[in-house]
């Protein structure tokens, strides 16, 4: 998108010469101008909306396609990973396709192990710390597009104390930083 000043920049250099001293005319072109470069702010802007990742106004529409209720309490990143998890869960339910789901939710990497003589699936966080912010929708999509027979096992990766000490970094040093017990064990250094 080009700039206000590069929009008025292109406005004046097709004006004839003897406009340059024109007050007038100069202001109208710069008027001209902004009105231009908001408008292509406004193309833009309805132009993102077409896309789930940049949608932010527009995600309302995208989750009344998908039959999602509207939470505008969460935040929109939140709400683009339950569209965008609705969306890889159209097809066949294999464990690749479960763990789609899983990673548009959690933004990191999951893993799902099958256990089908015992009717169970387990999703395992991998790069994530902690319980993730979304849990429950989370395992509302993963119920979703999994058989009624599956019984789902979530399992998490949290900061030990071992990886503390590991880390050279002393309990008494991070407590002076200020999070509290359960920040630590979710990952917050």
């Amino acid at each position: 998108m080009r700039t206000l000043n590069e929009i008025q920049r292109a406005m004046h250099d097709y004006l004839p010469l003897y406009y340059a001293d024109v007050k007038p005319a100069n202001n109208v072109v710069d008027l001209e101008a902004e009105e231009i470069a908001a408008l292509n702010a406004a193309i833009d802007d309805v132009l993102a909306q077409f896309f789930i990742g940049l949608a932010t106004w527009g995600l309302a529409r995208w989750e009344e396609i998908f039959g999602i209720a509207t939470d505008s309490a969460k935040p929109i990143e939140q709400r683009r990973s339950v569209v965008k998890s609705k969306l890889r869960g159209i097809g066949t339910v294999t464990p690749a396709l479960v763990e789609q789901v899983a990673e548009a939710y959690d933004n990191g990497d999951v893993e799902v192990t099958e256990d089908n003589a015992n009717f169970n699936v387990t999703i395992t966080f991998v790069s994530t710390l902690g319980i993730p912010p979304n849990l429950d929708d989370i395992k509302a999509a993963i119920r979703e597009i999994l058989p009624a027979h599956l019984t789902v096992n979530f399992v998490f990766r949290f900061y030990t104390y071992a990886e503390l000490a590991d880390s050279g970094i002393t309990y008494g040093g991070l407590a002076a930083t200020g999070p509290t017990y359960d920040e630590l064990y979710n990952g917050a250094l």
